[in-house]
């Protein structure tokens, strides 16, 4: 029996993951949960945001999923260590696939992360990079407008490249030639970071780097689907309408329907 792919945000953002997964592991069936009843993790406790992560997880195991992908930057700062040893499916996360590009980029050992408040303020990025190269400096922001803009799809203009410049100053003055998108939301405002940075600066987006990470798993437990082209289901707690009208947005294609269901 084919086994799926399970994956879990708090809202929409986690779909730019999906998107990835979609596009590198065309062969592979997705689940997907966004808890947009619970929506946003960022301003909750680590004990609410760890609860709510357990409880998502049981719903996607119900789905028999092979492996979980945990697409939220705060669910990965702050419960990825104990929900990996609640369970024995593989749980992968988006700050360490993230991490370990980075460092491999950086030429001058300057790194920038950017993120929501409650990703900066728990430095997790910061401390996995220091883990990997205690040599690099690294210079995190936090962009909390950019979440609204990428939702409401205000992706260009003025406006938004004024917000831009404003957000990523301190990392153009550290220096940075690196930066992690550290929230699934920001890769759909690429372009408007990328002409703000310069075209020098490297780009790193979590949720390639976490398809990429997904397919090396898979592939070295011999759980890859090689053939037949993978179906998608997306659940979510709250608000299907809402969700479904934002997920051609940050998926890159129409989802005929969300399923709402209960946790």
């Amino acid at each position: 029996m084919r086994k799926a792919i399970g994956v879990f945000d708090s809202g929409v953002g986690g779909l730019t993951v999906a998107r990835e997964l979609i596009q590198q592991l065309p062969n592979e069936d997705i689940v997907y949960f966004g808890d947009t009843a619970r929506v946003p993790y960022g301003i909750k406790s680590k004990e609410t945001v760890i609860k709510f992560s357990i409880e998502n997880i049981l719903f996607l195991l119900k789905y028999n999923v092979k492996l979980i992908c945990v697409a939220c930057n705060t669910v990965s700062s702050f419960a990825l260590p104990v929900i990996k040893n609640h369970f024995r499916v593989p749980i992968v996360g988006v700050i360490s696939p993230g991490v370990r590009e980075a460092v491999y980029a950086t030429q001058n050992k300057r790194i920038g992360v950017i993120g929501t408040r409650g990703t900066v303020n728990s430095r997790s990025y910061e401390i996995e990079i220091k883990q990997l190269d205690p040599s690099v400096k690294v210079t995190a922001v936090s962009c909390p407008l950019f979440v609204p803009f990428a939702e409401e799809g205000l992706l260009e203009g003025d406006v938004v490249l004024k917000v831009a410049q404003n957000y990523l100053k301190p990392l153009k003055n550290a220096g940075v030639d690196t930066v992690i998108l550290g929230c699934t939301h920001y890769p759909l405002l690429k372009p408007v970071i990328k002409k703000a940075m310069g075209n020098n600066v490297c780009l790193i987006d979590s949720a390639k780097q976490v398809a990429i990470e997904v397919k090396k798993i898979l592939a070295a437990e011999s759980a890859l689907n090689l053939s037949g082209k993978g179906r998608h289901r997306f659940f979510v707690s709250d608000n299907p309408e809402w969700f479904s009208g934002l997920a051609e947005r940050f998926l890159g294609k129409k989802i005929k329907n969300a399923t709402k269901v209960s946790i």
